[in-house]
């Protein structure tokens, strides 16, 4: 995703600065140093988006503000699944090679092992993850949640085989695929997480869940959560741009539309609203309409 994201500067232009400006602005410099949610609180979850959005941006990362924020958790303990999950990929992407001079120490290599157990944790009997502790079965967002945990800490999941199965339980007929086995509806969010898991693990790809995910795009452009949803969003056309490409799907058809609605979600503050009926900002929707951006200028 953060390979494609960052060719959105392609589509922004002169608009790419004022995006950084308005990610730069979502930083917490006083006190704990993360990414702030809607409410202003610094959380993990969207410093993984801030992050990613500066990376793609090609701004340097303020690291070391970052390192203090992120020891704050130690190994993760005190954290819930979604977030424990953040904290490895925070982690991760502070060890990648930026353009500055500041150096961040990373975990020692205990602490690592000690958050692989936890996220094992939550592992399922049908061979899954749930974000959910002691659930009874596996969901999609838990298992792609668990496997990217797993690859930030550089330590492949047991058994991917009992969670390829799972996610094979999780299909619906029309080709699409549903969270978990209580909610048989399909979603955008949902089946573009379990193509993008699939590929990874070079499993085969359904045509037929390809077609399902293109049936999503609104006539007016962006992507419908479900086939219901009152209108398009953000998250979903993002995302199922991004699934699409692992089908070399033709998005000729539906670019211009796409953009059209990207641009219906701009504002001049640097960000993009979540749908039409959204009036907040915030990093999580910001990146979503940069790796969307990417893709179309593809």
């Amino acid at each position: 995703m953060l390979q494609v994201a960052r060719l959105a500067p392609k589509q922004l232009g002169e608009a790419t600065d004022l995006v950084g400006e308005f990610v730069l602005g979502q930083f917490q410099k006083d006190g704990p140093h993360g990414f702030v949610d809607r409410a202003g609180n610094p959380d993990l979850y969207y410093t993984v988006f801030g992050i990613e959005c500066l990376i793609a941006l090609a701004q340097n990362l303020p690291v070391e503000a970052l390192g203090e924020y992120l020891r704050e958790f130690k190994d993760g303990r005190s954290l819930d699944f979604i977030h424990l999950c953040c904290l490895t990929h925070c982690w991760a992407a502070l060890s990648l090679p930026q353009d500055h001079n500041a150096r961040v120490d990373t975990p020692d290599p205990s602490i690592g092992a000690a958050m692989a157990g936890l996220i094992e944790t939550h592992r399922t009997p049908d061979g899954g993850y749930n974000v959910t502790p002691d659930a009874a079965h596996g969901s999609a967002y838990g298992c792609y949640m668990a496997y990217s945990a797993f690859q930030n800490l550089g330590r492949p999941p047991k058994d991917l085989d009992a969670m390829i199965e799972c996610l094979a339980g999780l299909k619906q007929d029309q080709g699409g695929y549903a969270n978990d086995k209580l909610v048989t509806v399909a979603t955008t969010p949902t089946t573009a997480a379990v193509v993008t898991l699939l590929r990874h693990l070079d499993q085969p790809l359904d045509q037929q869940t390809g077609q399902w995910l293109l049936s999503q795009c609104h006539v007016q452009g962006g992507f419908l959560a479900t086939s219901h949803a009152p209108m398009p969003d953000l998250l979903s056309t993002a995302v199922g741009l991004h699934a699409l490409s692992s089908f070399e799907v033709d998005l000729d058809r539906i670019r211009e539309p796409c953009i059209d609605f990207i641009d219906s979600l701009w504002t001049n503050k640097g960000s993009f609203h979540g749908n039409w009926a959204d009036n907040d900002l915030d990093v999580e929707y910001t990146f979503y309409g940069l790796l969307a951006l990417g893709h179309l200028s593809v």
